[in-house]
C-alpha cells in the first residue's frame, strides 16, 4: 500500500491507495477513527493485488488537515463534497463505495450529490431521512451516540466511545485516533444532522438504481435494525440485509473472516450485469 497525500480546497486529504487494477474501491472510516480501522481488508491479499483500492481519512481525521472552512466541510455534505473533488483530481470519477457508520452517510450523499458509484456497502450506517425525526427513527437512543456529536471528550469519553465504536479487543488501539480528531469536527457534524443538512438518505436507497449492500452486526449498539430491515430499498444486493453474529458496530474489524468474502462477493457481483435487488429485505445471519 501506497500513502498519500492531495491536496482541496479543504486541505489536504490523507490515503492509502494499493497498486491494483480496474474499477477503485474506496473505504470511508466512521466519526473520531481513520483508515487504519480498515487494516484487516488491506491485508486481504485477493482484494488489495486484485483490485484498486483506496481508504482514505477525512479532513479533520487521522493524517489529514483540519477542515479551513469546519462549518462548511464537517457536515456530511461538506465531507462528500471533498471526498469527490479528492477523487476527481486522482483521475477517478466512478468507484464502488465501502462507508462505515459516518463514512456510510458520506457514501449515500455521495451518490445523492452524482457520483457515479458502481455500488456502495454500507455498515453501521441507518439510511436516515433528513433532520431530528429521521434520527430518532434510524438510531438507538442511548448514552454513547451522545459522544459521536461532543466537541470536548475526556479520558473516559474516549474510552467509552471507543468500545462502542470497535469493542473491547480494539478499543484501546482508538484512543490516540479519537484524541487527534479535530474536536470542531463532531459538533458541526451534530449540528448538520439535526438542521437536515444533506440528502435524503432513505429516498437514496428507495429511489436509485445504485446496488446497496446492508451489513451490521448482531450487536450493532447505534443503529436500529429493524428500521433497516424494513426499508424497501431499489437495488439490495442479495436481496437481503446480512447480520454477522457476535459483533457490533465494526464487523469488518471485529470478525474480519467472516465480513471480508461478503465484501469480495459484492464487489465481483456489482460488476456483473442483471442486479435486480427490488424486494422487501429480510435479515439473514451469516455463519
Amino acid at each position: 500500500m501506497l500513502s498519500r497525500t492531495i491536496e482541496t480546497s479543504q486541505g489536504r486529504i490523507a490515503f492509502l491507495e494499493s497498486s491494483g487494477s480496474g474499477t477503485p474501491v474506496v473505504f470511508i472510516h466512521g466519526n473520531s477513527t481513520c483508515r487504519d480501522v480498515f487494516r484487516h481488508q488491506f491485508e486481504t491479499t485477493t482484494l488489495a493485488t486484485a483490485r484498486h483500492i483506496i481508504a482514505i481519512d477525512l479532513l479533520g481525521h487521522g493524517q489529514s488537515d483540519d477542515a479551513l472552512d469546519p462549518q462548511k466541510a464537517y457536515t456530511i455534505p461538506g465531507y462528500a463534497t471533498t471526498l469527490i473533488e479528492a477523487l476527481r483530481s486522482l483521475n477517478i470519477t466512478r468507484a464502488a463505495l465501502v462507508g462505515w457508520s459516518l463514512g456510510g452517510h458520506v457514501s449515500l450523499e455521495m451518490i445523492g450529490q452524482g457520483f457515479d458509484a458502481t455500488g456502495a456497502m454500507i455498515i453501521g450506517a441507518p439510511p436516515i431521512k433528513r433532520g431530528i425525526l429521521g434520527m430518532v427513527r434510524g438510531f438507538q437512543a442511548q448514552l454513547d451516540l451522545l459522544l459521536a456529536t461532543k466537541s470536548v471528550l475526556n479520558a473516559r469519553d474516549i474510552s467509552r466511545f471507543a468500545r462502542a465504536c470497535v469493542g473491547e479487543k480494539y478499543a484501546a488501539q482508538l484512543h490516540d485516533t479519537i484524541s487527534r480528531t479535530d474536536r470542531r469536527a463532531r459538533q458541526v457534524l451534530g449540528r448538520g444532522l439535526r438542521s437536515g443538512l444533506g440528502v435524503d438518505q432513505r429516498w437514496v436507497v428507495e429511489n436509485l438504481p445504485t446496488p446497496i449492500a446492508v451489513v451490521n452486526g448482531s450487536e450493532e449498539p447505534f443503529a436500529r435494525l429493524d428500521y433497516v430491515a424494513g426499508i424497501s430499498y431499489a437495488a439490495l444486493w442479495d436481496r437481503r440485509c446480512h447480520i454477522i453474529d457476535g459483533v457490533g458496530h465494526a464487523p469488518f474489524l471485529e470478525a474480519p473472516e467472516r465480513f471480508n468474502p461478503l465484501l469480495l462477493r459484492f464487489l465481483g457481483d456489482i460488476h456483473c450485469s442483471g442486479i435486480d435487488g427490488t424486494s422487501q429485505p429480510q435479515i439473514r445471519s451469516v455463519a
